[in-house]
């Protein structure tokens, strides 16, 4: 049982209820530090709420927390919102009625929501800890692979406990609703659980009865993912705990067959339509700013802090009535495209057979980076310890201040790095050109002295970028490209077309309104089919750099040099990714489809720089920020980067070794004669003859890992180093 003791707030914007033992000190600079994602140490879930942990800071205490965001837009979100309250206000009440009947859940600290109709509200619990979702015991439980992956579990006190539990919940005439395997939580030290060592969450579909009968008991176990008759028996003589009425075993079993008919039933229902369901607005995360009122269709853009990019208001629908206005000028420039393709397939077969016909030197992996600053220091020394040579600042030309920057630059080029940078566009420069030509002129002025490198342009195939036709780029192309070299010796690049879009790229460095580029920029994004090796439209991420590196060599305005100037796998960290969930990766794949990149674009010479977006941000960076901290936390993705440098620097690729199929083997020498052989096997665990036995190895992230007695070994997704 738990005592009771809130107090209701109302302020500016929010209005709620906390709870009133905690001393919360300036409850409004609380509130706003809890509500920004950009707190979050943690991302627990990403989907239509997004939960995630951060740090509670108050005048006697920290707390770390868990904070559950809502999205309520639409109409029909803002109906039940009023109707029923806030879902962060039922998750507030539910949680107390839960400690009341002795069930155990999230201590509740707060709740808030937006006094807009379609704001959001939020519910802050404290975080349970170390603990795991009952969906991984029983997952392994349900493929017979328990005693293999969770050993020593007890998995009969598991179920027993579980059932008493939740009658514990029906007593208290609490009625789940959504008592999915998921939201039961179990600790991770802990392996024979009682009743009260199981958490229930989740519980803004719960309701409050004054009995609940047979039929609502049976609808809230049958949701229970548990596959084996014998482990639900276990379950239901648990909760039960023989005194079950007659015919509720049955009862169970049926509810448990028309619950899956159900679901079985709406994926049916739905799949017809899923491919019609993109048309449909989208939903914003709640952090990002409503368009500008009055905007046009063309100018619904608003800065994303999070994701470090533009977000586009205007609805696919929009976008498509646009495209349908812009076509007729569009159409010219498809034009320049299917007239330069001939060319371009021919020159990129002709690379593709004659790829590693001779030695490539290991060209040293380039790097994005943006001020830290909070610690520049430590930006720096991380820099230094990756040991790359080749680093790209993004500008922001948009910006009057450039402070940032222009000290990052100059500590660079103090280290004797080669340095470059992107010019990116917002909506505004594009339709003010004569301020795109003054501030490229002050850019060029001030970071000429540290790298004469400049990307002009930044994903112009996206309309979020401010541009909505190839011309508009041209333009500002041609205005950068004037100002750049009037201002110095310099290199100019572009036009920075985003994924693989090769017509885009294409058509705007082969027409006259394309000022003379000295080399082809591409974000190459090939994150959308996995793994670096994976096939779109025919086309790996390797077949993808070399028809870049056609597309340049052929190329009317531009001279034969082919640079990715962006690329990386978003990970599953909610609004801080800059992709989709679809295409989110976790922390160790990314380090392994980095380093595979790297290996099959760059050591190949298929590309002649490739940068990887960016050293430190959540959603995607080599590096994160510490919780409460400037201290930056090396990601897997970092290891592997500097351990791809420090093992070829100095080397030139030689070859490709012999080896089963989708199984990689790359041959480096280095000046001295020494072979070091790198592996990788893109579908798993497999088995590569290397020319002789290895006298060292080498993981992905620079451990030394046991070379093996013969010339057969194993390698799997992660990059090895072997030295013969």
């Amino acid at each position: 049982m738990t005592d009771r003791s809130t107090q209701s707030f109302d302020l500016d914007q929010w209005r709620g209820e906390k709870e009133s033992r905690i001393q919360w000190g300036d409850l409004g600079a609380v509130i706003d530090r809890l509500i920004d994602p950009g707190s979050a140490r943690e991302t627990l879930h990403w989907g239509r709420n997004y939960l995630y942990v951060t740090e509670l800071q108050l005048p006697n205490e920290r707390l770390e927390v868990v904070v559950k965001q809502f999205r309520n837009q639409g109409a029909k979100r803002a109906l039940d919102r009023k109707l029923r309250g806030s879902k962060a206000e039922r998750s507030w009440l539910r949680a107390w009625q839960y400690l009341e009947a002795g069930v155990p859940t999230a201590a509740p600290l707060l709740w808030i929501e937006s006094k807009e109709p379609q704001g959001p509200s939020f519910f802050i619990s404290k975080h349970l800890g170390d603990t795991v979702e009952a969906r991984y015991l029983l997952r392994a439980r349900n493929v017979g692979h328990d005693s293999e992956d969770i050993p020593g579990f007890d998995f009969e006190r598991f179920f027993d406990s579980l059932g008493r539990g939740l009658r514990q919940m029906h007593r208290g005439g609490l009625f789940h609703r959504d008592l999915s395997i998921g939201n039961v939580l179990v600790p991770k030290d802990v392996t024979a659980p009682d009743p009260e060592d199981l958490y229930i969450i989740d519980l803004n579909r719960s309701r409050r009865r004054a009995r609940l009968g047979p039929l609502a008991r049976a609808r809230d176990l049958c949701r229970l993912k548990i596959d084996h008759a014998a482990d639900q028996r276990l379950l239901f003589d648990g909760y039960w705990g023989g005194e079950a009425p007659l015919g509720a075993w049955t009862l169970y079993r049926l509810s448990r067959w028309a619950f899956l008919a159900k679901i079985d039933g709406k994926k049916k229902v739905r799949a017809p339509f899923k491919r019609f369901t993109h048309w449909l607005p989208r939903t914003t995360h709640a952090h990002i700013k409503p368009a500008p009122e009055g905007a046009s269709v063309r100018d619904k853009i608003v800065w994303d802090h999070l994701s470090d990019q533009p977000h586009q208001h205007a609805s696919r629908l929009q976008k498509t009535w646009i495209r349908l206005l812009d076509f007729p000028s569009q159409g010219r420039h498809l034009g320049v495209a299917l007239l330069a393709l001939p060319r371009i397939l021919l020159r990129y077969r002709r690379l593709k057979s004659s790829l590693l016909d001779g030695p490539v030197e290991w060209p040293g992996a380039g790097l994005c980076v943006r001020p830290y600053p909070e610690a520049p220091e430590e930006l720096l020394a991380a820099i230094d310890e990756l040991g790359v040579r080749q680093v790209l600042i993004r500008l922001h030309p948009w910006q009057e201040e450039h402070g940032p920057e222009e000290e990052l630059a100059k500590a660079l080029h103090g280290r004797g790095l080669e340095i470059a940078y992107s010019l990116p566009q917002n909506r505004d420069l594009v339709r003010d050109t004569e301020l795109w030509r003054r501030r490229i002129a002050e850019l060029a002025r001030l970071f000429i002295p540290y790298g004469r490198i400049f990307q002009v342009g930044q994903a112009v195939n996206r309309s979020k970028w401010g541009i909505w036709r190839y011309g508009e780029y041209l333009k500002l192309a041609r205005i950068a490209a004037v100002e750049l070299r009037a201002a110095g010796d310099v290199m100019v690049l572009g036009p920075a077309v985003i994924d693989f879009e090769p017509y885009a790229t294409a058509s705007m460095i082969n027409q006259r309104g394309c000022p003379p580029l000295d080399g082809v920029a591409s974000l190459l994004y090939v994150d959308r089919r996995g793994a670096p090796e994976n096939e779109q439209a025919g086309f790996s991420g390797q077949d993808k750099a070399l028809l870049c590196r056609a597309m340049a060599e052929t190329a009317r305005r531009s001279k034969p040099r082919s640079w990715i100037t962006e690329v990386n796998w978003p990970l599953w960290e909610g609004p801080h990714s800059p992709a989709g969930r679809k295409v989110s990766v976790d922390e160790p794949t990314q380090a392994d489809y980095l380093a595979r990149f790297y290996l099959l674009a760059l050591a190949t010479g298929a590309a002649e720089r490739v940068y990887w977006w960016q050293l430190v941000a959540r959603g995607y960076g080599l590096m994160v920020p510490e919780a409460e901290s400037t201290a930056l936390r090396r990601r897997p993705a970092f290891l592997a980067l500097r351990t791809l440098e420090a093992q070829l620097r100095g080397r030139r690729l030689v070859g490709m070794l012999p080896s089963p199929e989708r199984s990689y083997l790359m041959r480096f020498v280095d000046g001295d004669g020494g072979e070091l052989i790198v592996g990788w096997c893109a579908d798993g665990d497999g088995e590569v003859e290397l020319p002789a036995a290895p006298v060292e190895a080498f993981g992905q992230s620079g451990e030394r890992v046991a070379a093996g007695d013969g010339r057969c070994v194993k390698v799997d997704q992660s990059v090895r180093y072997f030295r013969i």
